[in-house]
């Protein structure tokens, strides 16, 4: 909703005012100008990106109109997701935690926090990363470095849609240039005609520019911003998982893990303290008990 609301703040503003300087619509209306631009637009993300990419782009942008699950209680709930798993590998031994990784679907213990797992790879990383503290009893150290360089990965990917968004943004005046070019070019093909053509054409070249211009700076850069935004987003709740797992590999008790979690996120989401705790008691008996 924000977002959208932000993309008519620019369009009425700028066409606001303009028609309080008793600007006419009818001439910003010039179809030739939107084909070069766009077209021209299209091709450049087309050259530069695979479809692979661009699936990704389409998904990336689709995001920025949704709404964020990333919010006090989505963090609370991860919290108590991780305790959960941490305690009943406390109480019920390694064993039982690996069977509960193997069918993460039909889990009871990832069942009742489906909110906090539903994300692209969460359920995969929590499960594959826990697999090696109960079965290949792999060095906490070295966990620790696999999980900052899967994070790395993961960062470096979801960089690229945002780095395509910027690039067009980018490349966006210039083809208004162009396209501003070849109206002028048109222009000087008609100097024998009236003032009022000539005034016409030259209108609808310099349309061009402020095309180019105003979808760069004022639609598609703020889209690859607030891309980037949700990109750090998801790279940050990673490192939450990781920083809870690699304590948990350490043998920390379950409480200074989830410290360790709880102090990876963001200040204005971080549940307090003694919020946490509760939330811990509320969940221990419904949470910890052995699957039938």
């Amino acid at each position: 909703m924000i977002p959208l609301l932000g993309i008519f703040v620019v369009f009425f503003s700028v066409l606001g005012g303009f028609l309080l300087e008793n600007g006419k619509v009818l001439p910003l209306v010039q179809p030739a100008e939107v084909v070069m631009i766009v077209g021209s637009a299209a091709g450049t993300l087309l050259t530069a990106n695979s479809l692979r990419l661009l699936r990704r782009v389409a998904q990336g942008v689709a995001q920025v109109f949704r709404r964020s699950p990333r919010s006090k209680a989505f963090y609370l709930s991860t919290l108590v997701m991780l305790y959960a798993l941490f305690d009943f590998s406390r109480r019920h031994g390694p064993a039982a935690l690996e069977d509960e990784l193997d069918r993460p679907e039909q889990s009871a213990l990832f069942r009742r926090h489906a909110g906090a797992v539903s994300g692209a790879g969460v359920l995969d990383f929590i499960c594959d990363t826990l697999r090696l503290t109960t079965s290949v009893r792999i060095d906490p150290y070295q966990l620790d470095n696999m999980l900052q360089q899967d994070c790395e990965i993961r960062e470096a990917v979801s960089r690229a849609p945002v780095d395509a968004v910027a690039a067009l943004a980018d490349a966006l005046p210039g083809l208004g240039i162009l396209a501003a070019v070849l109206g002028v070019v048109i222009t000087m093909n008609s100097v024998t005609d009236l003032p009022k053509v000539i005034g016409q054409k030259v209108a609808a070249a310099l349309i061009g520019t402020f095309l180019g211009i105003f979808v760069s700076y004022g639609l598609v850069s703020p889209l690859a911003a607030h891309m980037e935004h949700i990109r750090n987003a998801e790279i940050q709740y990673f490192r939450i998982l990781r920083s809870s797992i690699a304590a948990y590999a350490r043998g920390m008790p379950v409480a200074i893990v989830l410290e360790f979690a709880r102090r990876s996120i963001p200040p204005d989401l971080r549940p307090g303290f003694l919020e946490l705790e509760k939330a811990c008691h509320r969940a221990q008996g419904k949470v910890v008990e052995m699957p039938p």
